[in-house]
């Protein structure tokens, strides 16, 4: 474990309120066109004196076609924030809207539709069926979403799983492929539904570091090739340098937007 002392990540953000970047909503009101807006977002877990507050009033824009990354250290937050914004949570206060859609104002149904259909999600150990090859993985998320043919699903999938160095295995299951490979298999799976925004949650965590680059590589060039409007999650330093913006946050605070070459490695 980390000695908070000497945590990096720690380092980067412990200036919060004061630091060097704009603040969130300043840096929010000069992306009024955005895809994506949260505004006042707030997350609160218990009462009383049991209360805790996962996410504190926060709010962010992220314009079409941009790969930003939310950065922060173990339990600041980040997941919490990135699952509402998905439909995955449902905030305690606040609105978030893509595109025209305020997704905090859908009940269950039309959440359920809203993922399938407009969001990608790539999570920290890939989650792949693991009975299921890594192209049916893929055909699996078609499934999920009217009006797609089985033709058409079955030549998107053969694209991606090309685009992604993965057509050899196609026929593998998720047990026969590496880190990496099931990483890329998680990312044609996000990818597969066509959405407007790609949400990612720690996707190096369980590589090395070449293997880490090479996955966040492959995230940004996808995105930026197919105009969608990309989130990831990390608390991993190295990485920060793929994406276009860079949100820090500490104890559930946005503190405030840097240029990937603002911050310290």
């Amino acid at each position: 474990m980390t000695d908070p002392a000497n945590d990096p990540v720690l380092d980067a953000t412990r200036s919060a309120l004061d630091g060097p970047g704009a603040s969130p909503a300043d840096d929010a009101a000069g992306h009024p066109s955005a895809l994506l807006h949260v505004n006042d977002v707030r997350k609160v877990y218990g009462s009383g004196h049991t209360e805790v507050v996962a996410v504190s009033d926060a709010t962010m824009a992220v314009d079409e076609g941009e790969f930003v990354a939310l950065l922060g250290p173990s339990g600041s937050g980040k997941t919490t924030l990135i699952s509402i914004i998905g439909g995955l949570l449902a905030p305690s206060s606040g609105r978030v809207t893509v595109g025209d859609v305020d997704v905090t104002a859908m009940n269950k149904k039309e959440l359920t539709a809203f993922r399938a259909e407009r969001v990608g999600f790539v999570f920290q150990s890939a989650n792949l069926v693991p009975f299921l090859t890594a192209r049916e993985n893929l055909l699996f998320v078609s499934s999920l979403v009217k009006g797609i043919s089985r033709t058409q699903a079955n030549e998107r999938a053969d694209q991606l799983l090309s685009e992604l160095g993965l057509s050899a295995r196609a026929k593998n299951l998720p047990e026969q492929l590496s880190g990496g490979e099931r990483q890329r298999v998680a990312i044609g799976r996000a990818l597969m539904n066509d959405p407007d925004l790609v949400l990612v949650d720690e996707p190096t965590a369980a590589l090395d570091t070449a293997m880490g680059r090479q996955v966040v590589e492959l995230l940004r060039r996808e995105i930026k090739a197919r105009g969608k409007t990309g989130i990831m999650v990390t608390h991993d330093l190295r990485m920060v340098e793929y994406t276009d913006r860079v949100f820090e946050i500490l104890d559930g605070h946005l503190t405030h937007v840097e240029q990937p070459s603002a911050i310290g490695h």
